[in-house]
């Protein structure tokens, strides 16, 4: 009595049993014309990912996430923490991207493009078949230990492959390559990052497997509010299929005619081929990722029995039910303007940047002193970084303004390329300079190969108390 209160009566997840157990999913393969479209779109995909972070542009690498560094390098174009508009600008620019993608084609990123089905579908799961057999034609016992050994070997040595791969878009293929080619003694904690990180991925595509898009991945839950019933998704005819069953031969003189069945023949192989497990018969679920293995194995049914291909395909829900699709509606077109408006921001924001970047800072402390010479001085610290991938030297001059004088160590001063520099200068002038106080300035920095921007800054001296020009004494805090 407590099972018939307690347990569920359907499966809570397609990769849990019942009584709570692991439900391991061994999907049959099914060639079509999908899957052979996805192979070459996954290679592809795969190969890009390999080569990518060796690749460069201006000096730089053309993809490179130094996250202890906080350098961020796109396109051989260098983003850093301060470059805080640019990055809500790219984060909006890819959300509304994945709204409208999903809102047109439904989870085609899933079933097409994303890492985890890409390596998992077209290179673990054939290695997996190789040294194991396919469903229903599985290898004989005799020297299952040693397959399961090798294919264990197998699993390692891709998953090192693809966490060096991965690491390379973190710390650079330079360093990489001296980690790879160095003793682990030289590089304990990089030798640990790596082991970690092929650990992880053996246990993400060696165990933990479809389970990351069922219960980890937080699309499949966002897709209620993402797709609407003219989204494109994998989709099975009701009305043509049902009721389903293998098709019988009426006896002659029978007295009870045989019901009038669909072209679904209950063959099950749209579930014995999907990599999440779910019978896509029962209509849209969180679980199915738009792969059309379903599509290919009933494809290749309907073809083999007579019948029209399609009883399981892409289209909408709409279309499904009533025949017709609508592709103008309003979040296909919310979601163009939307990205317009970004793209633009971001073009504009990213052009207003120059080759440098820096900031002027007063320095803690006195607002002012007053040097053995009489003259006030004012701290101003530069925080000038350099974007461009060369060296280069800059010079700080004072915009008209005769009557202050510059005094720095160095000026112009060196910042390599990347780097980030904090000279400190002093504004000196006369005490009859300050007819008010306190007083803005301009400040000029310039590269002397086309970069030039200026800036306000504010210094402090003796106030005039009154327009006849008596003035207060210096002191020592103004």
């Amino acid at each position: 009595m407590s099972e018939s209160l307690l347990g569920p009566q359907d499966r809570v997840l397609s990769t849990l049993n019942n009584d709570g157990s692991r439900r391991w999913l061994c999907p049959r393969p099914s060639d079509g014309r999908f899957v052979r479209q996805r192979r070459v779109v996954a290679w592809a995909l795969i190969v890009l990912f390999t080569v990518l972070p060796h690749l460069r542009l201006n000096g730089r690498p053309l993809v490179l996430l130094d996250i202890i560094n906080r350098e961020f390098t796109l396109f051989g174009r260098v983003f850093l923490p301060t470059d805080t508009l640019l990055l809500a600008l790219l984060l909006l620019i890819v959300f509304f991207t994945v709204f409208l993608v999903t809102a047109l084609f439904g989870r085609v990123w899933c079933g097409w493009a994303c890492p985890q089905t890409v390596y998992m579908e077209f290179v673990y799961r054939p290695i997996e078949r190789l040294f194991e057999g396919t469903p229903g034609k599985r290898k004989p016992r005799s020297m299952r230990g040693l397959r399961k050994f090798a294919k264990f070997a197998a699993f390692l040595l891709v998953s090192m492959f693809l966490a060096h791969t991965f690491l390379a878009y973190f710390v650079g293929t330079d360093n990489l390559r001296r980690w790879i080619l160095g003793s682990p003694h030289e590089h304990p904690i990089a030798f640990l990052v790596m082991a970690g990180t092929t650990g992880l991925m053996l246990f993400d595509f060696g165990y933990f497997r479809e389970q990351v898009c069922i219960v980890m991945c937080p699309y499949a839950r966002f897709q209620s509010a993402l797709l609407d019933r003219d989204s494109l998704i994998v989709t099975y005819d009701r009305k043509r299929g049902e009721p389903r069953g293998k098709a019988r031969k009426e006896k002659p003189g029978a007295d009870i005619a045989l019901p009038q069945l669909g072209d679904c023949v209950d063959c099950t192989l749209c579930v014995q081929t999907c990599p999440t497990g779910i019978d896509i018969r029962e209509g849209l679920q969180l679980e199915c990722i738009g792969c059309a293995q379903c599509i290919d194995a009933c494809d290749a049914v309907m073809e083999k029995i007579g019948r029209p291909k399609g009883l399981i395909r892409y289209s909408s829900e709409r279309a499904v039910e009533e025949g017709r699709r609508r592709l103008v509606r309003p979040r296909v077109v919310i979601y163009p303007l939307l990205l317009v408006v970004l793209l633009s921001a971001f073009v504009v924001v990213v052009r207003s940047k120059g080759s440098a970047e820096f900031v002027l800072l007063r320095e803690r402390g006195l607002p002012f002193q007053v040097m053995a010479s009489g003259e006030i001085a004012n701290q101003m610290r530069i925080r000038l970084t350099n974007r461009t991938p060369a060296d280069a030297a800059y010079t700080v001059e004072l915009v008209d303004q005769p009557g202050l004088r510059l005094r720095a160590d160095t000026n112009p001063f060196p910042a390599a390329a990347g780097e980030q520099v904090s000279p400190r200068m002093l504004i000196l002038a006369d005490p009859s300079y300050f007819d008010a106080s306190p007083k803005t300035i301009r400040v000029r920095i310039s590269d002397g190969a086309g970069f030039e921007r200026e800036r306000d800054f504010v210094i402090h001296g003796p106030r005039t108390r009154s327009a006849g020009g008596t003035r207060e004494e210096p002191g020592d805090g103004g």
